[in-house]
């Protein structure tokens, strides 16, 4: 009489906690998703992206863990709803850089100025949200541009393009035609440390002529800077450099 095993053998195709042939992984297939989400996106919203959000929070900690393990770190801003990850650097051992800086070009740099500005304004006057028209940025934005910056046709078109880049990025969020709501994020991408710098420098160029000052006064625990780098030095002011923003 031949003994019978106790457990019948399935072949590691038939494995059902495999997602695909060979697959070692872990996680759930959803947390993955939300795991590469992270890895692909330079923010993880909570208003634009719910569903993400909820599985990154319930997952939080064995997410943290996988990308730690790339030498990146996963920030999560609650009060904004919104997370970002950033890559590890160190100085006492060498890390490999797995995420590439990502900078914003002069006329991105220009509108976000313009955008951290009225951001700042509205949310000090108790404004729960704050949005601007395409033809009040062009109108403002336009100011900041040197001579050397061409003619006003090709400013605007560098406007609109930059409207467009963050857009996308979800800086802004256009409503409407031409109607946009900034989005938190821009406190993050451009702080107000980041703000003041580049305002003095369009100052010593004598480009805000009619720009009201903001209350830049921020609480320095609430201030978050997204490991930018900013440079202000003459003849053009670097972009703020958003470390970690894709792979």
């Amino acid at each position: 009489m031949t003994e019978e095993a106790f457990i019948d053998p399935v072949s590691m195709e038939d494995d059902p906690d495999e997602l695909f042939p060979g697959d070692h992984g872990v996680l759930d297939a959803e947390v993955r998703r939300v795991l590469v989400h992270v890895l692909q996106r330079r923010f993880v919203q909570a208003d634009r992206h719910r569903e993400t959000w909820k599985v990154l929070l319930d997952n939080q900690q064995v997410i943290e863990a996988r990308l730690n393990d790339l030498f990146v770190r996963l920030i999560i801003d609650h009060d904004r709803g919104v997370a970002y990850k950033q890559q590890v650097r160190s100085d006492e051992f060498e890390v490999p850089i797995l995420l590439r800086d990502s900078a914003y070009n002069r006329a991105e740099t220009l509108v976000l100025v313009h955008l951290r500005t009225v951001y700042q304004r509205e949310t000090a006057a108790g404004e729960p949200s704050a949005r601007v028209d395409i033809e009040d940025v062009e109108q403002t934005v336009l100011s900041y541009f040197a001579e050397s910056d061409g003619d006003t046709a090709r400013r605007q078109r560098a406007i609109r393009r930059a409207m467009d880049r963050l857009d996308r990025d979800g800086i802004v969020d256009e409503e409407s035609a031409g109607r946009f709501r900034i989005s938190p994020l821009v406190e993050i991408v451009l702080s107000a440390e980041k703000l003041r710098e580049l305002r003095d420098w369009l100052r010593r160029r004598e480009s805000l002529p009619e720009l009201e000052d903001a209350d830049t006064e921020v609480d320095a625990e609430t201030e978050i800077d997204a490991d930018t780098e900013t440079e202000v030095e003459e003849p053009e002011p670097e972009t703020p450099e958003l470390e970690g923003a894709a792979l």
